[in-house]
């Protein structure tokens, strides 16, 4: 069965995208940590982010920093944080989190919540940046 991510990246499950490339995408955490709190997917799938292979990781990492920075010129932060957990979804990913301090990437706080039409203006926002 797909991975939710891999149906994210089919088109079968809507995302707020940030960015897409040929290999691959950009979206909200629709459970964010912080407003602007990005997922960079693969979008091949492969559950776990060091069994890419190195070319891949290189390209997904300077994808990374490309989306990092249009977050940076929307999220007002000192740093877009990176984090790579990799438990929650079976599909190869990185959090791009706006942070201000150490505490706005820890992961036990309670998620923000922005209504369907708040998420739309803040990807509309980064993506045009």
């Amino acid at each position: 069965m797909a991975s939710l991510f891999s149906r994210i990246v089919s088109g079968e499950i809507p995302c707020y995208k940030i960015a897409e490339s040929e290999k691959f995408l950009a979206f909200l955490d629709i459970s964010p940590l912080q407003k602007g709190h990005t997922l960079v997917v693969p979008k091949i799938e492969i559950d776990y982010i060091f069994d890419l292979d190195d070319e891949l990781l290189k390209e997904m990492i300077v994808f990374a920093k490309t989306v990092s920075q249009k977050i940076k010129r929307v999220c007002p932060c000192k740093r877009v944080g990176v984090a790579v957990i990799g438990l929650e979804v079976p599909h190869a990913h990185i959090h791009l989190i706006p942070i201000n301090s150490m505490k706005d990437m820890d992961f036990s706080q309670s998620k923000l919540n922005f209504t369907s039409e708040e998420f739309s203006a803040i990807a509309k926002q980064i993506e045009a940046a």
